[in-house]
């Protein structure tokens, strides 16, 4: 047990905080997680920077907040100067790369506007962003997009290599079930969730993206290495294979988490994405339950996939030095709050996961604790930092290192709120509302009692999470509250001006001591 010298940093997507069994689930047992939190901390209020894909992706790899590095959703691209974790880590000479999905689009305008081509070793890995593209899959391919992008996505030619026919399998078999007249009954139409897809599990996406994990860590066994393992479940398509498909039964299901109250006087903005189509469907039961089934069974897949990758990093002794990271990039509403997807500030998509197993002694304090700080996805590029003692300057980054707090040391200040924030532009609530293209915005603070929710044009949503855990009573009209409201507002303005946006010049250089007369003769109010 040294110190850290490879990294893996595992993310899944659209998976809630409270469906592991380490995260208190009654009936969805996850022991391979489990084990890896009793190995390491488990950190019980970790939030994302946005509620969805993209630019809570973005803020990860980047360590800023979304209004910062600029990709505000999911076809946003992130600017090319913006640095990510390959970009910081290859200054320590380790290898960074990607098995899955991203969700971030190259900044074309700016690398032609600089010359520079992706079919060139630079281009590639700033298309990327950043990670070498190891296993780059973002599991969003039907034919259109596979006819449009004029290229073979290499888990659909791995497919047609061991029989699968068509030109994108990744739709016609993985996610796809088989009807009785053997009809194809696509996975995009979520009343086929709770069927099998016509695959076995071992030629699944899950189980394909570990494969190709444990070839990258073999192939870069003579050097320090970063992984990206990023899975692209229990995202939609809902279809998993069997067994997983049925694992898991209505009694097994969490109960529905919304109130008709919510729908009283509801806040303009809240009331729109009520009624996006996504939300009046998952609003339905019995497509609830009908997705339930895939959504937990491919969550146990991921699980047992761990399992198998945890095996080999222990038989092959990187266990001893890797430090390990699970995570996920936002939660899902399934019907909870009336909603269906994502893209809202409820605690069911903006907390997440968050386990960390770092195999160094000085860990050895924490190992199995579960620890109540608040904490946020833009603190993982800091302490990845840490954790290999790159030299690195942090000036750019707006989290903090959690190293100290996963060492075990006293620490006399700490956040004691979490930030997130969301572009809504492209959403259809933006269409209902009759918002132009820089209106949508919205921003949340969130405190241990309070839950203060600012948006550009309305009027704020406060909730009181002391008294009413489910976010089920806005106070955001509440005379009685409007002390409060000013309170909370003050500090998201805080945090808002604290962003770091002088990202050319380094703290350093802004702290140096200069004297311009010595220096090149310039004299300034001198009489």
């Amino acid at each position: 047990m040294g110190k850290v010298r490879n990294i893996l940093f595992i993310m899944t997507d659209q998976l809630r905080w409270d469906y592991l069994s380490c995260y208190g689930h009654p009936h969805l047992k996850t022991p391979n997680i489990d084990n890896l939190a009793k190995k390491g901390i488990l950190f019980e209020s970790a939030y994302v920077q946005s509620p969805v894909c993209g630019p809570s992706r973005a803020s990860y790899y980047t360590g800023r907040t979304v209004f910062s590095h600029g990709s505000t959703w999911n076809q946003v691209p992130l600017p090319i100067g913006e640095l990510t974790i390959g970009d910081y880590l290859r200054q320590s000479g380790i290898r960074t790369g990607i098995v899955g999905k991203t969700h971030m689009k190259p900044d074309a305008e700016g690398m032609a506007r600089l010359g520079i081509n992706k079919d060139t070793e630079i281009g590639l890995i700033v298309s990327e962003p950043g990670f070498e593209p190891y296993e780059r899959d973002d599991g969003l391919h039907p034919n259109n997009q596979i006819k449009k992008a004029k290229k073979t996505l290499s888990y659909n030619a791995w497919l047609n290599k061991l029989g699968y026919d068509g030109d994108n399998p990744w739709n016609t078999w993985a996610n796809s079930a088989e009807g009785k007249n053997g009809e194809i009954l696509s996975g995009w139409k979520l009343r086929n969730s709770n069927k099998p897809a016509r695959i076995p599990e071992k030629h699944s996406e899950t189980a394909f993206m570990t494969n190709r994990a444990m070839e990258f860590i073999k192939e870069s066994s003579d050097k320090p290495w970063f992984l990206h393992l990023s899975y692209i479940k229990p995202h939609w398509p809902y279809m998993a294979p069997a067994p997983y498909h049925n694992m898991f039964s209505q009694n097994q299901f969490y109960p529905v988490h919304r109130s008709e109250s919510q729908k009283e006087n509801a806040h303009p903005v809240y009331k729109a994405f009520i009624e996006t189509s996504v939300s009046k469907t998952f609003s339905r039961d019995e497509v609830r339950n009908t997705v339930l089934a895939g959504y937990m069974g491919l969550i146990k897949q991921i699980d047992d996939n761990l399992g198998r990758l945890f095996k080999f990093l222990e038989e092959s002794g990187n266990m001893k030095d890797t430090m390990i990271v699970f995570t996920s990039d936002h939660g899902d509403y399934h019907g909870d709050h009336w909603l269906g997807e994502k893209e809202f500030f409820h605690e069911q998509i903006v907390r997440v996961p968050m386990i960390i197993y770092d195999p160094s002694d000085s860990a050895n304090k924490t190992r199995g604790h579960k620890e109540k700080r608040f904490i946020e996805a833009i603190d993982l590029l800091p302490t990845f930092l840490d954790a290999v003692e790159s030299p690195a300057s942090k000036h750019r980054l707006e989290g903090n290192s959690l190293m100290p707090i996963i060492k075990g040391e006293k620490i006399k200040k700490w956040r004691d709120s979490v930030f997130s924030e969301i572009d809504y532009s492209f959403n259809e609530a933006r269409k209902l509302l009759k918002l132009g293209a820089s209106d949508a915005r919205a921003y949340m603070l969130r405190t241990n009692k309070w839950k203060y929710i600012y948006y550009k044009g309305f009027p704020a949503q406060l909730f009181d999470l002391e008294n009413d855990p489910d976010e089920f009573k806005d106070l955001g009209q509440s005379t009685k509250h409007s002390k409060t409201r000013d309170e909370m507002k003050e500090l998201l303005l805080q945090r808002l001006v604290s962003r770091k946006n002088r990202v050319a010049a380094t703290d350093e250089f802004v702290l140096k001591d200069r004297d311009y007369t010595k220096e090149d003769g310039i004299m300034i109010g001198v009489w």
